[in-house]
């Protein structure tokens, strides 16, 4: 359900879709995320979870972070999701500050599909 959901969303942007993009800071900070979407100097990371979204943002925010050390960019926030492909949630962190925040907010699909869509478009033309 989450492959459907960023092919609209390369539809609607003129973002890349990498998949199980390879990412390697340290011996210890290394994977690979599962969705990068990058529009120019935007990043936006989709961890893929089965059920467990509180571990899945745990995933996500250490990726996050791990991107943080890894690219060269400007952009002050990087942003994610975590998605069941049923269930959506966002979250962010702040590089100056070093600070992870998750968004409240579930997204459900096909229920919220059109503000999933909104969301996921405005995270990465943003």
């Amino acid at each position: 359900m989450i492959a459907p959901v960023l092919t609209d969303v390369l539809h609607y942007t003129q973002a890349e879709l990498n998949v199980e993009y390879p990412v390697a800071v340290s011996n210890q900070l290394k994977g690979s995320l599962d969705y990068l979407l990058q529009n120019e100097q935007t990043f936006l990371v989709i961890e893929a979870k089965n059920e467990d979204l509180e571990r899945g943002f745990v995933q996500l925010a250490t990726e996050l972070i791990a991107l943080d050390q890894w690219i060269e960019s400007d952009e002050p926030i990087l942003k994610g999701a975590i998605s069941t492909g049923n269930i959506w949630q966002f979250g962010q962190f702040d590089r100056q500050k070093k600070e992870v925040t998750q968004d409240l907010d579930l997204y459900r699909v096909p229920a919220d599909l059109e503000e999933l869509l909104r969301v996921l478009i405005e995270n990465i033309e943003s």
